[in-house]
């Protein structure tokens, strides 16, 4: 892995002087999966956000495949091949498994005009909507409501979402959060199958998942990358276990 597709340059953020994150300078490989770790508070979710393009850093840039995007919106982020989750579920509860995924893959490529239509009308979208919902699992739940689902389930299915657009980055902000051991280590398994198909950082607190899934981990504390290393890495290193791996949380 040696392609870099994601990057930030001196990334700052800033709230009212205070700094959610200073002088971050990361590298997303192409293939790879990139944990973000840190205390609450650290600026993870706020890297997430700046990456995706929901929040303007304060200074600094960001590129992606080589290409300045620093000023580009969501939505052109999200067409050339940038896709997020959210730490909170973020599904339409109303609507059935399979029209969740018809209307992600609808919009990714502009055409969400077309959802009113019955989903059974459209074979293309329909096998496609199928097929992301046997890879994660849902196929026995695609006619049931998402609000019916289990939470784990309910964070497959947002993760199958991101998906829709074919990205070739995932922003995966916490997407453990809230699941049982089980949920967990199914939904651990669903991302290890991915791996090499898409380059993914992922900002995760449940350490066995970062472990299992991490190419390398980015350990951030107070805004700022203190250590970037192998899973044994980060692991052995004592900074990392003082600031974070060595607290009891």
């Amino acid at each position: 892995m040696t392609d870099v597709i994601l990057e930030t340059e001196n990334l700052c953020k800033n709230y009212a002087g205070l700094a959610a994150n200073k002088n971050l300078n990361l590298q997303l490989y192409k293939g790879e999966i990139h944990a973000l770790i840190g205390p609450n508070g650290a600026g993870k979710s706020t890297a997430i956000a700046q990456l995706s393009g929901e929040l303007s850093p304060t200074s600094g840039k960001i590129f992606f495949k080589g290409k300045d995007v620093t000023v580009k919106p969501v939505f052109e982020r999200s067409r050339m091949g940038v896709s997020r989750s959210f730490q909170v579920t973020s599904v339409f509860d109303d609507m059935t498994v399979l029209d969740n995924l018809a209307l992600a893959i609808q919009a990714h490529h502009g055409h969400s005009y077309y959802f009113w239509r019955a989903i059974n009308k459209n074979k293309a979208l329909n096998q496609q909507a199928c097929d992301l919902a046997e890879q994660f699992g849902l196929k026995q739940h695609h006619q049931l409501l998402a609000g019916s689902l289990a939470h784990g389930e309910k964070r497959q299915l947002e993760v199958a979402m991101t998906l829709a657009g074919n990205p070739q980055v995932l922003l995966l902000d916490e997407p453990m959060a809230g699941i049982g051991p089980g949920g967990s280590k199914q939904l651990t398994e669903l991302l290890d199958g991915l791996r090499g198909q898409y380059s993914m950082l992922l900002v995760e607190h449940d350490m066995d998942a970062v472990f299992a899934l991490a190419d390398r981990i980015s350990v951030l504390v107070y805004g700022e990358i203190l250590a970037t290393g192998t899973v044994d890495e980060i692991r052995n290193n004592e900074k990392v276990q003082q600031a974070y791996l060595g607290q009891s949380s």
